[in-house]
């Protein structure tokens, strides 16, 4: 598992062979930052505790960044059909909040829910702003009447998943690889664990990924290739001191220039 000292060269090598390889777009002074789980989860305790910037900011700048990249894969069109499902923790919560973006881009959104966010939680508050607003909302036992969505936003788990998927969530991502539709990851694949790349059972095959507050070691891992997707980067908004304290410089190439991501969140 990649922490925040130096990167190995062999891990080096494998992070440089997989930005080529998976259209890898991302920006932190000196280069892109690599972080691991545990980064991640000290990057955003940070951020709460010690800058005072509410859970629900950071949630709400990652479903400008996701909704960014859903518009652009949607081709901008309206009346198309994005189908977003979401999981009960964080993850899902981007997904909620990205629901609210695109049903007010003019999208028709059907939100399906794999789980009922705690009502005090930002995932919470998301999903109730969303039903006063009339979205649809529809079980996971009714997956099948949306496989031929114009999108689907893999919003179930995050970089905490660390067990293997099984039950309903390995059904539904089963269910998501073998529509053939275009898939956007939040964060990370679903079922794919973020720090040594591999599927924890099963993992949600994306065509692109919006990884949230830097690059994680997973994206470096040449069996994760099928996975992610063209990467994204979009910044978080925490203080610059959290992300260089606990994640790992990857310096841009000589002449290389790195686009930052739109804002985003866990």
């Amino acid at each position: 598992m990649l922490g925040c000292g130096a990167m190995s060269g062999r891990a080096s090598q494998r992070h440089e062979a997989a930005r080529r390889g998976s259209g890898v777009e991302a920006a932190a002074p000196g280069g892109v930052y690599v972080l691991s789980r545990e980064a991640v989860r000290s990057v955003d305790r940070g951020a709460i505790d010690d800058y005072g910037i509410p859970g629900i900011v950071l949630m709400e700048n990652a479903s400008r960044a996701l909704a960014k990249a859903a518009l652009e894969m949607l081709g901008g069109r309206r009346g198309k059909l994005v189908l977003v499902i979401c999981g009960s923790g964080n993850n899902g919560g981007d997904g909620w909040a990205l629901a609210r973006h695109l049903h007010n881009a003019g999208m028709r959104v059907v939100v399906a829910a794999m789980g009922e966010p705690r009502s005090a939680d930002d995932a919470g508050v998301n999903c109730a702003v969303c039903r006063k607003m009339g979205i649809e909302e529809v079980g996971v036992d009714r997956l099948e009447a949306y496989g031929s969505a114009d999108l689907i936003v893999d919003a179930i788990f995050g970089t905490g998943l660390d067990r293997e998927v099984k039950g309903s969530a390995l059904e539904v991502i089963e269910w998501i690889n073998g529509t053939g539709r275009p898939v956007l990851a939040v964060d990370v694949p679903s079922g794919l664990d973020c720090d040594t790349g591999r599927p924890l059972g099963a993992s949600v095959k994306a065509r692109r990924t919006v990884s949230f507050v830097g690059y994680k070691p997973a994206f470096g891992v040449l069996e994760a290739q099928g996975y992610v997707g063209e990467v994204e980067v979009g910044e978080i908004g925490v203080p610059i001191e959290l992300v260089e304290r606990f994640g790992t410089p990857l310096p841009a190439r000589p002449g290389e220039t790195h686009r930052r991501g739109g804002g985003s969140g866990r």
